[in-house]
């Protein structure tokens, strides 16, 4: 796979973002969603990459190093790459980590299923390190940042209740481009930005591998798909491929119900996530 257009070709012109605007509203978002309630400081699992690593540089700047913890939680199998990428990360922000392995809890399971495929293996990995957030988000006091960018939320690229879950999350609404972009203009390590993109859930895991295509490819059908709601015929006359487009608005439509709330049999005149829909801060 080659490396994102971010760095090799012209930016998409209707995706690219004024990076000091976008900053200050991230920052002020997660200090208002943080602080309203009642909260000071987030955890997240910082894994290298480079959605990760614009998280906790955003919630650095919004709450202060003090109040942003960074847990690495490899595998026995992961990067050690991966590591490192984190580790210099949490030395630019200066942002306290800790680092938890867990192999022996996966390990453990899976001695019996062995049958297990990679998959399996991969989305196990990625619910056993949320419960290990939560859980140290409630020794910390601390709510859980998300790092789940547009297009994985889109595409259902992540596991549901795994890297998924979090109580805010400042990137839901940045595409991958979009966060490559925000990522080099706030001086996440330039190693960071430029790597090729994997989860690194097993030796030589790609996301784009995984995906079938690209994301710079991806987020522009993406931005005409969703941002301007282009039909099929309109996304042909776009350049897009029928084949390529009926793959994706497929992709979008299955991973729906990762996108929100369980839903509730309705029984009564107001049930919540459909008549009672108050927003977070419904009560001041």
């Amino acid at each position: 796979m080659s490396e994102p257009a971010a760095r090799t070709d012209p930016p998409f012109a209707p995706l690219a973002i004024n990076v000091p605007l976008v900053r200050k509203i991230l920052v002020r978002f997660i200090q208002n969603e943080v602080r309203k309630v009642g909260f000071e400081r987030v955890v997240l699992g910082l894994s290298g990459g480079v959605d990760s690593s614009l998280a906790a540089r955003l919630a650095a700047e919004a709450l202060g190093p003090a109040a942003v913890k960074a847990f690495l939680l490899p595998y026995r199998g992961s990067d050690p790459r991966s590591r490192a990428d984190a580790m210099a990360v949490v030395e630019q922000l200066g942002i306290s980590c800790q680092e938890i392995d867990i192999s022996p809890q996966i390990d453990s399971y899976f001695a019996r299923f062995p049958e297990a495929d990679q998959r399996r293996r991969g989305n196990k990995m990625a619910r056993e390190r949320m419960t290990i957030l939560y859980d140290q988000s409630w020794a910390w006091r601390a709510l859980v940042l998300g790092t789940s960018n547009k297009t994985e939320l889109l595409l259902g690229y992540g596991t549901i209740y795994g890297d998924m879950a979090s109580a805010i999350n400042p990137l839901g609404d940045l595409y991958k481009t979009q966060v490559w972009e925000l990522a080099e203009g706030l001086g996440v390590p330039t190693q960071i930005v430029q790597k090729a993109p994997t989860a690194d859930l097993w030796a030589g895991q790609s996301d784009e591998t995984e995906l079938g295509f690209q994301y710079r490819v991806v987020d522009r059908l993406l931005y005409y798909l969703i941002d301007r709601r282009y039909r099929v015929a309109e996304l042909e006359a776009e350049g897009f491929d029928r084949r390529f487009v009926e793959q994706v608005v497929r992709t979008v439509r299955d991973n729906q119900y990762k996108r929100r709330l369980p839903v509730i049999a309705k029984l009564s005149s107001r049930t919540i996530d459909r008549e009672f829909r108050y927003p977070r801060d419904w009560g001041h």
